[in-house]
């Protein structure tokens, strides 16, 4: 049950970044592994986060970064009114529905920071009271700052899912590759 995160090849920094974003987003996948709906949608604690909402909400995140990465309009942007629906499921939405979304989701940032010129290239930070005026990123900050809360993410699902049944990050990875019950 290895945990190492390699890069694809020595100095291939891309591969690195793209490797870890992924390590992490397994963590939130197997967070998942073998609950009911009832189960991922269950908040075992004072906080109001849940394995289906942190799933969704790590899905969308990534898909706004993205967006302004590509400086495309997001088709999934939240408003203040809209911003809880963030953090649960909704309507017709299932797990499985939203870790197809956030495969695609994935598949489309990889595409991405593999087509850029250079992680040096930036985009611009939309105007917001937390980001600086005319504020500017690079690919390698996008793609660390991806890392980072989805990692963020991945350990409060660690928690949800220990509050639920006891499996902890171990037990998940056994369980994925078919050593669990």
């Amino acid at each position: 049950m290895v945990t190492h995160v390699p890069a694809e090849a020595h100095g291939d920094e891309r591969g690195a970044l793209l490797s870890f974003a992924e390590a992490q987003r397994g963590a939130i996948r197997r967070s998942v592994l073998g609950l009911s709906e009832e189960q991922a949608a269950s908040r075992p604690s004072a906080s109001e986060l849940s394995l289906s909402g942190l799933l969704k909400h790590v899905a969308e995140m990534e898909l706004n970064w993205l967006r302004m990465a590509q400086q495309r309009p997001n088709e999934r942007q939240r408003t203040e009114d809209t911003w809880g629906d963030s953090f649960r499921l909704v309507g017709e939405e299932t797990v499985p529905g939203m870790l197809a979304f956030w495969d695609s989701v994935a598949e489309e940032t990889e595409e991405f920071i593999r087509s850029v010129p250079s992680l040096d290239d930036t985009f611009p930070l939309p105007p917001a009271p937390w980001f600086p005026k005319d504020g500017r990123v690079s690919m390698r900050w996008l793609m660390m700052h991806l890392v980072e809360e989805i990692a963020r993410h991945a350990g409060h699902a660690d928690i949800i899912r220990e509050s639920l049944d006891g499996k902890g990050a171990f037990a998940l990875i056994a369980l994925e590759g078919g050593q669990g019950d």
